[in-house]
């Protein structure tokens, strides 16, 4: 699992089904900016099997990514150009 980007890929081609996925902000409890004293933090309202797959062995645990798509990306979503580069 030390390739994040391509392991989605695979997972998102081959199993879409079986990918679950959320928009974060719907799972944010609590949030904290960084300062001085300490980093920025998240505080996510996850399921209770999401945490146990999380603090258990590497080798049996699922993998659970935070994924970030820019505004332009979301913008070119249903525009019926095709600009140079992309893929459709």
């Amino acid at each position: 699992m030390s390739e994040p980007l391509k392991n989605l890929a695979f997972a998102l081609e081959k199993y879409p089904d079986r990918v679950e996925v959320a928009a974060v902000e719907n799972l944010v409890m609590d949030t904290a900016r960084q300062n001085p004293k300490r980093p920025a933090w998240v505080k996510l309202a996850v399921p209770d099997e999401m945490v146990k797959s999380l603090k258990g062995s590497r080798e049996s645990s699922d993998l659970v990514l935070i994924v970030s798509v820019p505004r332009e990306v979301l913008d070119r979503v249903d525009s019926p150009i095709v600009l140079p580069g992309e893929v459709r």
